[in-house]
Parts: C-alpha cells; sequence; structure tokens
C-alpha cells in the first residue's frame, strides 16, 4: 500500500436494515467487528446463524467494511445515484486510500490492524434498501471485507495507512 488515506464518517446499524447511526469513536474486536453494529451482534442480513457464540463469524471478511469515499463521489457524478451517508452500508468511508489494492495486505485504521479479504460487491440487497441503480454503479467500486486482526479503537480522522 503507498500513502496514507483518512476515515470520516464511522457508521454501524444495530440490526439487520436499520438505518446507519454515525460514531465518532467506536470500539473494534478482533474477530467480531464494531461493537454495536448488526454483525458483530450476529444480526446482519448476511448473518449466517450458525453455531457460534453471538457475533461470531464462520465466513471471513465481515468484521468491516469500507467503501471509498471517492468512488461514492463518482457514481453521483457519472450515474446519478447520491447515496445519503450510510446508504451504501459500509462501516467506514475512506478518503485518499486505494482499497482493492487491500485484498490480501495488512494495514491500520488508527490503532487497529486490519487484513483486507475480498472485495465488497454491491448486492441486490442494497439496491432494495436503496435505488436500483446503485447496483451497476456501484460494481468493482463497492469496497472492501476486513478481518480485525489487533483490536483498538477507530475515531473519525484517523489514518488509514499500510503496515
Amino acid at each position: 500500500m503507498t500513502g496514507t488515506g483518512t476515515l470520516n464518517p464511522v457508521q454501524v446499524a444495530p440490526t439487520a436494515e436499520a438505518e446507519m447511526e454515525r460514531n465518532e469513536i467506536i470500539e473494534a474486536l478482533a474477530g467480531r467487528g464494531l461493537r454495536g453494529d448488526r454483525y458483530f451482534r450476529g444480526r446482519g442480513t448476511f448473518s449466517d446463524g450458525g453455531g457460534g457464540r453471538e457475533g461470531e463469524h464462520e465466513e471471513r471478511g465481515r468484521d468491516l467494511t469500507l467503501i471509498e469515499g471517492e468512488a461514492v463521489d463518482a457514481i453521483a457524478r457519472e450515474a446519478d445515484v447520491r447515496l445519503e451517508p450510510g446508504a451504501h452500508r459500509r462501516n467506514l468511508t475512506t478518503r485518499g486510500v486505494a482499497l482493492d489494492h487491500l485484498v490480501g495486505e495488512r494495514f491500520r485504521v488508527g490503532e487497529v490492524l486490519c487484513r483486507g479479504d475480498r472485495l465488497c460487491e454491491p448486492c441486490s440487497h442494497l439496491a432494495a434498501l436503496t435505488v436500483e441503480q446503485a447496483l451497476p454503479a456501484l460494481v468493482h467500486r463497492g469496497g472492501l471485507r476486513v478481518d480485525i486482526v489487533e483490536s483498538g479503537t477507530i475515531r473519525v480522522g484517523d489514518s488509514v495507512k499500510g503496515v
């Protein structure tokens, strides 16, 4: 990873399909996610409901999701799809960092050590919660699914940088 990006905003939803709530500071727990988020609680739309303890994920890349603020700007400009903050359903919005390049890489969001697991392509569920045009507009720029490797605190304004 080259360069350093920044983070703004930080958002979670307490349950599936609930409106995303902005946080200035949030606790990120390795293997669990963001405290207060639907996936931390095992209550997300794509939570497996399997036999682990509450919030424990079988499939990786569900601890945290990121999207580039530049991608949100681009779909507004190019496809006239305007998503309000949080409508994209990603936890963190970054600026100045190419998230696609972080697949398989370790990086820090503030003090939290993360590993990019896979791209977060848009799905029909996102289109159903927003507008149908969001799906094609976000293909290949829907963000990144991340595992939290070392717990810590994430704050609005934190840097996003390689280790």
